[in-house]
């Protein structure tokens, strides 16, 4: 079974623009990203996803395996997908391009998910803040007892009907008896079924949520989520960014 990581990079970020070209102490948010992918055990190539001719010329100063993709795609899976269609995979480990600490066990974990009837995976760990808990730029899931996601939302599900107002407002650490996951946006598929999901047309609650992944469950099809202990430093504002340069200077 051969496994490629794909890293869709792209410098027109809305909230930090050039966000994967930015120096994080002596290297830059992408190549990051690519040296933390390539650590992982369980893959065989790790490849960079652009349509920058400036975001291409910079990463071929660290690695050769760089695809220039269509300006037109509407998403980083459409641009992974691209990137795949004429390579020999049977596993596509999608990991985003502003993941910097992107742990390479958590690549490992998801390519480990799958078995002869899962078609995509992902991750989530255990919130444990009330503040991220009610942020609705953290995407909340929930899963059946077998790991398979039931829903994605940015409101907070699922819902505690009996002690909500205490929840949301007494507390700034969820009760450890209360679960509540976040969901990580790293993906595995198998290449036949991402080629077939980026054909399929957007969905209602996909559109209403803008969350792209809900498009696979509305059309009938399962996510495995892997659960880990792995906390994600994305980086998305220059607040983020500067968090990242505070971490790995000490």
């Amino acid at each position: 079974m051969k496994t490629v990581v794909v890293i869709p990079a792209r410098l027109a970020s809305t909230r930090l623009p050039n966000k994967v070209l930015l120096d994080l102490d002596g290297k830059s948010v992408i190549q990051r990203v690519y040296e933390q992918a390539l650590k992982a055990k369980r893959i065989d190539a790790v490849y960079i996803a652009t349509d920058s001719v400036e975001v291409q010329k910079h990463c071929q100063n660290f690695t050769q395996r760089v695809v220039m993709t269509s300006q037109s795609h509407e998403s980083g899976t459409d641009r992974v997908a691209q990137t795949v269609e004429k390579l020999e995979a049977d596993i596509v480990i999608n990991v985003q391009g502003d993941e910097p600490f992107i742990e390479p066990q958590l690549i490992d974990d998801l390519v480990e998910a799958f078995d002869e009837n899962e078609v995509m995976v992902s991750a989530m760990h255990r919130l444990h803040s009330v503040e991220e808990l009610k942020n609705p730029n953290v995407v909340k899931v929930t899963v059946d007892k077998n790991y398979h996601a039931l829903y994605f939302s940015r409101s907070i599900i699922p819902h505690h009907r009996d002690d909500w107002e205490s929840l949301l407002h007494h507390h700034s650490t969820i009760p450890w008896a209360l679960k509540f996951y976040r969901h990580l946006g790293i993906y595995g598929y198998r290449k036949e079924f991402l080629m077939h999901y980026t054909q399929m047309d957007s969905s209602y609650l996909e559109c209403l949520e803008k969350l792209e992944q809900l498009r696979v469950l509305e059309n009938g099809y399962k996510i495995k989520m892997v659960e880990t202990s792995y906390q994600s430093i994305g980086i998305d504002t220059l607040e983020d960014y500067q968090k990242a340069l505070r971490w790995l200077q000490g």
